[in-house]
């Protein structure tokens, strides 16, 4: 097992309790001179002691768990990697150093994170009042657009809104829906409580640009009528109607959350609105606890949960990245969609696993391999270079537009789990689990990857300096110094 040194979380604990050395000692059946060898990290945390801790104190053991570390790492170094600063302060600031804010000092990482995406608020600010001056302030980093921020609001919260998932499945027990026909019983409850009729509208009607005039879902108060697309299926009619009844039963909820979330402006107010409803949806058609004993007795096969609750393979996928419920956890997957030219659509966590911010995904990852085998199921073990490896799966999904001729969109769902929790997924029979060598060595991106002699990388790592020679040239581009590259692309 691996020793775990958490010394400054249980020194803060004992402080936020009020509690002196001797007395958590004596809470914890344990010396004073132990304990402070403990919060000196001279001795690790037990599991004994852990578990008390928990059981005394009533703290949730995931605090004391180093599942976050990965993931604050590795957005440390895409602040504390930056050339620029680096060259400001005379030096960089070294992995081992960034570890130990992550690991020790979680909540002074938090805050550095946090500091950081504020300066990038204010640069973006001057470079709009510099270009309504007339001047030109060169490129600065921009501040996160709206949709960014709701993104990084629920990755925050590791995808999982505890509030909105107790509720729905309060909501599903109290009207008697069915999992097998939950459809009719959301259509009972917006007609008898709300006076709501669903209909399904006419379609086949089209603009200029070949755009279907119906959308999904529109709703008319004045006339109490939620009008429908003929184009879904009975489970996106069940979501859609529960992402209606998510605004009008859980509306006080749902603001409540977007008020917590400190969004900038108006338009990330609306798209957490939104986001939070369709995580309302989400919980109300799938309901935790039946779900999750479902998605355990199937093994996470997606395409039998997927029959079973009448839905497709992107809202199964969705939803089991969201079940981290305390005291009744499934894996922790991380969830993301994206489209051909690799742009991410969707990307959820309820894990370590980081996206980066600074350029473009990893293209050895298997999520790309989907498009060339449309349909099929592709499965990949992934090795990331702070050696942490996952169980990947992905799928191609196509939303049709309407008949022959209309738009339609491709995209490519995956979903990961941490190596350690693969051999719960059907996915991972037969595969290699305990072979390092059958693991496809990947990286959140080329920019923060300092995956040494990569023959598929586009943009050398951030902070590094570069094994330039004009009179060598190696099939690995972007060499740091003293590997094998050059600088430049054979």
């Amino acid at each position: 097992m691996k020793k775990v040194f958490t010394g400054v979380r249980l020194r803060r604990l004992r402080e936020e309790r009020g509690l002196t050395q001797a007395a958590l000692a004596r809470v914890l059946e344990i010396s004073p001179s132990y304990l402070n060898q403990i919060e000196q990290n001279q001795r690790p945390l037990t599991v004994a002691v852990l578990l008390r801790i928990s059981s005394v104190l009533g703290v949730d053991v995931q605090r004391f768990s180093d599942d976050d570390e990965g993931r604050l790492v590795a957005e440390l170094r895409d602040v504390l990697g930056d050339a620029g600063l680096a060259a400001a302060v005379g030096e960089s600031v070294s992995l081992a150093e960034i570890r130990e804010i992550a690991g020790q000092m979680p909540a002074l990482a938090r805050t550095l994170l946090i500091l950081d995406r504020r300066r990038r608020e204010v640069e973006e600010r001057l470079e709009v009042y510099a270009a309504r001056l007339g001047e030109e302030r060169g490129a600065l980093p921009a501040a996160p657009m709206p949709y960014e921020e709701v993104r990084d609001f629920f990755y925050a919260r590791h995808n999982h809104i505890a509030s909105l998932d107790e509720r729905a499945e309060r909501c599903f027990d109290a009207w008697a829906l069915a999992s097998d026909d939950v459809g009719r019983g959301l259509v009972e409850r917006l007609r008898t409580t709300h006076g709501i009729r669903v209909a399904v509208a006419a379609g086949g009607e089209r603009g200029d640009d070949g755009q279907d005039f119906v959308p999904l879902r529109a709703f008319d108060a004045a006339r109490g009528v939620l009008d429908l697309s003929p184009l879904l299926g009975a489970g996106q009619r069940a979501f859609q109607m529960a992402t209606q009844l998510a605004l009008l039963e859980a509306g006080d909820e749902i603001e409540r959350l977007v008020a917590e979330g400190g969004f900038l402006g108006e338009e990330a107010r609306v798209l957490a609105r939104i986001g939070l409803a369709n995580y309302f949806a989400g919980a109300l058609i799938l309901p935790y606890g039946r779900f999750l004993a479902a998605a355990e007795a199937l093994a996470y096969d997606v395409d039998r949960l997927g029959r079973r609750f009448g839905v497709g393979f992107e809202t199964i996928c969705h939803r089991l990245s969201t079940l981290q419920r305390q005291q009744a956890r499934g894996v922790p997957f991380i969830f993301v969609r994206v489209d051909r030219a690799g742009n991410i659509s969707k990307r959820q966590s309820a894990t370590d696993f980081h996206f980066s911010r600074a350029g473009g995904t990893c293209p050895l990852w298997s999520v790309y391999e989907a498009f060339v085998r449309p349909g099929q199921i592709v499965t990949q073990l992934a090795a990331m270079p702070d050696g942490r490896s996952y169980l990947w799966i992905a799928r191609t999904v196509v939303h049709q537009g309407g008949g022959w001729g209309s738009p339609a969109k491709t995209f490519a769902v995956g979903l990961g789990c941490d190596l350690r929790h693969a051999s719960r997924l059907v996915y991972a029979r037969g595969l290699p689990l305990d072979d390092p060598e059958a693991r496809t060595p990947i990286g959140a991106g080329c920019k923060v990857c300092d995956r040494p002699a990569c023959a598929q990388r586009a943009f050398p790592p951030l902070g590094s300096r570069l094994a330039a020679d004009p009179d060598r040239s190696h099939f690995e581009p972007y060499a740091a110094a003293g590997g094998a590259g050059n600088g430049r692309a054979a």
